[in-house]
């Protein structure tokens, strides 16, 4: 991996945080209290993540030209890894909650962001090898 490759890497994966954090701002008072019901926040919450996900990802993997699995494996890991250790930091004290709490609740979620890289990854690779054998 390049430096502008590891540089994006992990501003998207910093960015892949912040959107769903800072949309889910909007959705509570200054007391705290969220503005509607917990079901219509995940929801959206899940959606929002969704589809900034995959829009680094495709900035992520338009720059790449061969490796494309490992690199969905590589940058599926680290965006796992960052949005968990910046949740640590910021969103767990923030709920006064446990790791474990936390984890069930929200963390585990992020497992799907691993299978979102791998299977671009994966379809990036099948489509290179179409192409050759054409």
């Amino acid at each position: 991996m390049t430096k502008p490759i590891i540089f994006k890497n992990l501003l998207f994966g910093f960015l892949s945080w912040l959107i769903p954090f800072g949309i889910s701002c909007l959705f509570y008072n200054r007391n705290g209290e969220l503005l509607i019901s917990y079901d219509l926040f995940k929801s959206l919450m899940i959606v929002v993540g969704s589809v900034s996900g995959c829009y680094f990802l495709y900035l992520y993997f338009k720059i790449l030209e061969r490796n494309y699995i490992w690199n969905g494996i590589i940058v599926g890991i680290a965006w796992f890894l960052i949005n968990i250790i910046l949740d640590f930091f910021i969103l767990i004290p923030m709920m006064k909650t446990t790791f474990i709490n936390y984890f069930m609740a929200i963390g585990l979620r992020y497992t799907v962001i691993i299978i979102i890289s791998t299977t671009f990854g994966y379809l990036l690779h099948q489509k290179r090898i179409s192409k050759t054998t054409l």
